[in-house]
C-alpha cells in the first residue's frame, strides 16, 4: 500500500486543495482511491488515512504477496508510473496506437486522397 498528498492550485481558484493519492497493489492490478478535500481537512484526512488503509485490501489469494512468478505476469511499468498517475503504462497504449496507426497507413492515405478528391471537385464545381 502506497499513499502521498498533493496540494493543488488551479489557475483561478483563492484556496488550494488537497489530493490525497492511495494505491493498493494486487496480485493481478492495483486499487486506486483519492480523497480530495480542502488543505485545511489535511488533519481530518491524516487522522482517517489509517482506517481506509485497513479495510482496503484484496482477497486471499489477489494479494501483493500471492504473486507467482510462474503463472503471473509483471506489470510494463513500475512503482514510479503508479505515482506519477500512470503516465509509463499511458505511455504504452499510445504505442500500440502508433503501431495500429502504421498498420492502417495505407487506408489512412487513401482516405485522405479520396477526401481531396472531393474537395476538389467541390471547389471546381463552384467555379464553373
Amino acid at each position: 500500500k502506497m499513499y502521498w498528498a498533493r496540494e493543488l492550485k488551479a489557475d483561478d481558484a483563492q484556496q488550494t486543495t488537497l489530493n490525497y493519492s492511495i494505491r493498493v497493489l494486487g496480485r493481478e492490478g492495483v486499487l486506486e482511491l483519492n480523497a480530495v478535500a480542502a488543505m485545511v481537512d489535511l488533519p481530518t484526512i491524516k487522522q482517517e488515512m489509517p482506517k481506509v488503509l485497513a479495510f482496503t485490501n484484496f482477497t486471499d489469494g489477489n494479494l501483493y504477496t500471492d504473486f507467482n512468478p510462474k503463472t503471473d505476469k509483471l506489470a510494463t511499468y513500475g512503482l514510479a508510473a503508479l505515482v506519477a498517475g500512470g503516465i509509463a503504462a499511458k505511455a504504452g497504449l499510445f504505442a500500440k496506437i502508433g503501431i495500429f496507426l502504421l498498420a492502417a497507413k495505407k487506408f489512412l492515405v487513401i482516405g485522405v486522397v479520396a477526401l481531396l478528391a472531393l474537395l476538389r471537385k467541390l471547389f471546381n464545381r463552384n467555379k464553373a
